[in-house]
């Protein structure tokens, strides 16, 4: 029932925010903005006040994050190697590649965690999440630079989106979030209580804006391999991950968080790369869209199951 009262608010607020749109509440003039404000101000402002609170050594576990840094590494290479059996086009593969394990941890994992475990569970993923982002950026970057356009990306595109990695704002708030908390400063009531407020817009903004930019147009023309995409992502992903839990002899209430950051749908940072790096954005578009909708049932089995 918990699983149940958590996945079908959040996933009604994102219809909400594709109705919104619909309607003109929502325009592209708006959610542009608003994006932005959420990204860069609002949920760097939730994970930085609620890692800075914590105990870093009692909420931090080297298993799950080994666990799930492996599940993500493991599906990259299966996800290569079914690019080559069933011959995907190479103008295609790189994002074919980031969209099996590129997962939207800040706007959806991030909202699940929290809604169904609590601070606790968003302290645990947030920190997860910072090694989780590195990590998925990489090997987008990696795909996409060998695959699209022949490998021929200029550097200087690289090196921007390199440099955008390192400064993710999520990224950067859980690093300074976790340097807080290991070395116990603790936060003026001031700062503190405007990190509140700034942090309290993240979560719902975030979900609606995610249902503004939501788009079906495209799916019909690469619906087979958008599904495989997709269940690599909703599927294989957080199975491989949970095979690996289980060998570290982790309990569910430990590698949760992990299990939920895995089980995201496609991020919609993918987009943005395969754009940038001349990859196909058209079924970068499509992936995320049928995979945010998926989701919210295969969210819904994973922590029903496991949870």
């Amino acid at each position: 029932m918990n699983v149940i009262t958590t996945i079908i608010p959040i996933f009604a607020v994102i219809t909400l925010g594709w109705f919104a749109r619909k309607k003109s509440f929502m325009p592209p003039e708006f959610v542009g903005p608003a994006n932005r404000l959420v990204y860069h101000l609002a949920i760097p402002a939730m994970i930085f006040r609620a890692i800075s609170k914590t105990n870093f050594y009692t909420q931090f576990n080297p298993h799950v994050l080994a666990g799930t840094l492996f599940a993500i590494l493991a599906v990259f290479a299966l996800a290569w190697g079914a690019c080559l059996i069933f011959h995907i086009n190479p103008a295609q593969r790189g994002t074919f590649l980031q969209s099996s394990f590129h997962g939207n941890l800040g706007y959806i994992a991030l909202a699940v965690a929290y809604y169904l475990l609590g601070t606790e569970g968003l302290v645990r993923a947030s920190i997860i999440a910072a090694f989780v982002m590195l990590l998925q950026n990489f090997l987008a970057v990696v795909a996409l630079q060998i695959n699209s356009n022949g490998g021929n990306i200029g550097s200087e595109n690289v090196s921007r989106i390199v440099l955008a990695m390192l400064g993710n704002p999520v990224i950067v708030s859980a690093m300074a979030g976790i340097f807080f908390s290991v070395i116990g400063i603790p936060l003026p009531l001031i700062i503190d209580r405007c990190l509140d407020i700034l942090g309290s817009l993240a979560l719902p903004l975030a979900l609606l804006i995610i249902g503004a930019s939501l788009s079906f147009g495209l799916m019909k023309l690469r619906m087979s391999s958008i599904l495989w995409a997709c269940g690599l992502k909703l599927i294989v992903l957080p199975g491989v991950g949970l095979v690996l839990y289980r060998l570290f002899v982790l309990s569910p209430g430990d590698f949760m968080p992990g299990l939920i950051l895995l089980a995201s749908p496609i991020a919609t940072v993918t987009f943005v790369m395969a754009r940038e790096m001349k990859g196909d954005a058209d079924f970068a578009v499509a992936a995320i869209s049928v995979s945010t909708i998926l989701s919210a049932f295969t969210f819904s089995a994973w922590l029903t199951v496991f949870g």
